[in-house]
């Protein structure tokens, strides 16, 4: 019989124990029961929630503006992610590391934050736009986009772009410079060399910042709050509009339930990217 203090035992202890007291309680139980409830109705089991989610006339705008934002906003902060880590890596400047610490440190602030940040700078009331009325003389104060569509797009690639920048050094970092080397010697410069040497081998990883930048701002909510307007609603504020305001409950769990299926979706691709990028610098 093996004896109860083995470290074998110990570490099944410590991971029930973290099933139990953490995870149950904080995960698996409130997903259990958004599932339930998004799948019944005081009759018992029932569709009847997602008929209701799906027959709402306003389900459809809300899923093609939020499918538009998510392309709109990921889209460019993966091409400015890509494009600033590309700079950082291979056009140093004097200030690139502190401005590489600085990103990494950007990506703990919380996403609201930025928003707040660009309608001190950018609103119409902001430091920037009245400096360019006072400027040039206007009568209004020339910067009104912030509360909409643009203003949101606008935050949303600003706070996740950086997201992208990491793993796309990362991945630049596992690079054989004896390759781009060999490849410079016959003759590939430029764009030529990025886009048939580089970027070929380091696309695994930036692929899998990509995809989870997409993952991020799919379940973005703080800066919707702040810098939406009623015209800009997504998946994330139906939900809780119709938990909080509507009090709809099983319509909020059945949108929440299909926004989980999104989202694992989206993970489960995340992960097969992760290894083939692992796969690739081991390779490597």
């Amino acid at each position: 019989m093996p004896s109860l203090f083995t470290p074998k035992f110990k570490t099944r202890a410590h991971l029930l124990g973290l099933a139990v007291f953490v995870l149950a309680p904080l995960a698996l139980y409130p997903l259990a029961r958004l599932i339930l409830l998004s799948v019944s109705d005081a009759h018992g089991w029932s569709l009847a929630p997602y008929r209701a989610f799906f027959g709402h006339p306003e389900t459809w705008p809300v899923l093609g503006t939020t499918l538009w934002i998510l392309a709109a906003s990921a889209g460019s902060a993966s091409a400015l992610g890509v494009l600033l880590a590309s700079l950082l890596f291979f056009r140093p400047f004097p200030g690139a590391a502190l401005l590489t610490r600085f990103l990494e440190l950007y990506v703990t602030f919380p996403s609201f934050l930025v928003a707040f940040t660009l309608i001190f700078l950018y609103g119409s009331q902001g430091s920037i736009s009245i400096a360019l009325q006072q400027l040039f003389q206007l009568d209004a104060p020339p910067l009104d986009f912030l509360f909409g569509t643009g203003g949101v797009v606008l935050a949303q690639t600003v706070f996740y772009a950086p997201f992208v920048v990491r793993p796309t050094l990362a991945a630049y970092a596992t690079l054989d410079p004896r390759l781009t080397e060999a490849a410079r010697s016959l003759g590939a410069n430029g764009w030529r060399l990025a886009w048939r040497v580089i970027f070929p081998l380091a696309w695994p990883s930036i692929a899998a910042g990509i995809v989870l930048c997409f993952l991020l701002t799919l379940n973005e909510f703080g800066i919707l709050l702040v810098l939406g307007s009623v015209q800009v609603v997504t998946l994330p504020v139906a939900i809780y509009t119709s938990a909080t305001v509507d009090l709809d409950l099983p319509a909020a769990a059945a949108g929440a339930a299909m926004m989980l299926a999104l989202s694992l979706t989206l993970y489960a691709l995340y992960r097969v990217m992760n290894r083939r990028s692992l796969g690739a610098a081991h390779g490597a």
